[in-house]
């Protein structure tokens, strides 16, 4: 596959020229555009959002605080720092990279929200009756969950492609994302709240599958901004911290009021803390003198709340969850240590934040877990109405067995691997055309790329420096002993 993508990379023609003043501003004024018709056509406010809500609590003996408003908002909050803040700054490593880190994680997510409100607007709040979206503050919520499928797979090609190339990896990636989600969630009905299968799985697998086609055979050339310096790996450890505090409620914030949020919220919490303990062990073994390793910090102590994004509303119990933290430390730093390099030289697969340790396989084996904990589920453990509740066992699937729903849960895994990873091989086909302006082998992970940069402030050299400083002094000190002339 990679011989044959380097072939058709030579018939095209290698793409070197970085202006985008034309494309760009094209693709955003166009797609913008497209953006507000659409809404104007589509969107509206849901019930608890407009207007008439005031007659609606008359009407229905309600109060404001039983809006859904209230119950999801600081959780929307959180989910959007993560988001913007999070995705952005743990991305920040590369030392000369850090505006495209944040500034396009920005534009991804500014289009993709949009995009997504649409898209799963039409798949899932769609009034046949009328013809409208009506939206609420829960498809906000989901909307990020949609964009930070195509965040994800940004990780895996950083540094190595246009903006307007990953304006198609977002207005493709969403597409995939709502069609994926649509038959996981609502065709085979699975459980998947904090997005395992749907979210990280998929985006994982997505961003991998598209830096595979892309891969560059020279990217050497391009080695020596192919990593961090001190200030850049203190900034992405910020969106770490970032993300790793707000997990909890990135799990927890669509699933069920009361004891499955609060539960969700508890499992994650703790694998989390979990995954800590056992990344820092592995990392300081690898390493000669037992030093730690920035990297494995900054995304292996994550993959605790990755993996429990499906089973964190199940029963899973406080010390599965710290189980599970405990395997996926281990899993994803040994995943830096020695499957990455193995991807790049034997796959020729270029991971430059290595989505596959963080993302793709703690979001698989996620949902296979969730599938396990799913099926071993009994009414002793959840109790009648909690199971119903749990896995929504009402209408057409009251019948639905806990063994039949880890079936399903397990086959949602696999058809979320599989839009990943056809999905990104098309797009990535689509992205090898020379029209996008990306950079050459020799001009990646730089932010001049596509950057005005401000000018490198002006430093005096050592010794120099050293010779002002001494001649300050003398003055100094010639100034002080005058003063004391005069003084005595």
């Amino acid at each position: 596959m990679g011989n044959c993508c380097e072939s058709a990379s030579n018939f095209f023609g290698p793409q070197k020229n970085t202006n985008v003043r034309v494309s760009l501003p094209a693709v955003c004024f166009v797609w913008q555009i497209a953006m507000v018709v659409l809404f104007g056509v589509f969107i509206r406010y849901d019930k608890e959002s407009d207007a008439h809500w005031a007659e609606l609590k008359k009407e229905e003996n309600l109060t404001d605080l039983q809006n859904e408003f209230y119950f999801r908002y600081p959780s929307f909050q959180d989910v959007h720092v993560m988001i913007f803040v999070g995705f952005g700054f743990l991305m920040t490593f590369l030392k000369r990279y850090s505006f495209s880190a944040v500034g396009f994680n920005f534009l991804i997510a500014a289009f993709g929200l949009q995009w997504a409100l649409l898209m799963q607007g039409w798949f899932h709040h769609l009034d046949h009756s009328t013809g409208k979206i009506y939206i609420g503050v829960e498809s906000l919520i989901n909307a990020d969950f949609c964009c930070a499928g195509s965040l994800i797979a940004y990780g895996a090609i950083l540094g190595k492609v246009s903006p307007v190339q990953l304006m198609v990896v977002t207005l493709f990636g969403v597409t995939l994302f709502a069609v994926e989600e649509f038959i996981i969630l609502t065709l085979f009905h699975c459980r998947d709240a904090g997005g395992s299968m749907v979210i990280h799985c998929f985006g994982g697998y997505y961003g991998l599958a598209i830096s595979w086609v892309l891969y560059r055979p020279n990217l050497h050339r391009s080695k020596r901004l192919n990593g961090s310096v001190y200030h850049s790996d203190v900034f992405a450890m910020i969106g770490t911290l970032f993300l790793w505090m707000f997990w909890p409620s990135f799990n927890s914030a669509i699933t069920n009021h009361g004891d499955g949020q609060h539960r969700t919220a508890i499992n994650t919490y703790i694998a989390l803390a979990s995954s800590v303990l056992t990344t820092v062990a592995i990392s300081s073994m690898s390493k000669k003198g037992g030093k730690l390793d920035m990297v494995h910090i900054q995304n292996a102590t994550l993959a605790g709340g990755v993996a429990m994004g499906t089973a964190a509303e199940f029963m899973i119990t406080p010390y599965g969850s710290l189980i599970v933290g405990f395997c996926m430390g281990i899993i994803s730093t040994f995943g830096y240590l020695f499957i990455t390099p193995f991807l790049e030289t034997r796959l020729k697969l270029q991971d430059t934040c290595g989505i596959h340790n963080l993302h793709a396989v703690p979001g698989m084996l996620g949902g296979f877990i969730g599938a396990i904990v799913a099926a071993t589920a009994s009414e002793s453990v959840y109790s009648k109405e909690g199971l119903i509740r749990t896995f929504d066992f009402t209408g057409e699937y009251e019948n639905r067995s806990p063994g039949t729903q880890g079936g399903y849960q397990a086959a949602g895994v696999c058809v979320a691997m599989a839009f990943g990873l056809v999905g990104g091989a098309i797009v990535g086909f689509i992205l090898k055309f020379p029209i996008w302006g990306d950079a050459g082998d020799d001009y990646c992970f730089d932010d001049e790329a596509y950057w005005e940069l401000p000018e490198e402030e002006e430093t005096l050299p050592p010794v120099l420096e050293y010779n002002n400083h001494m001649t300050h002094q003398k003055h100094q000190d010639v100034n002080e002993s005058s003063f004391s002339v005069e003084e005595s």
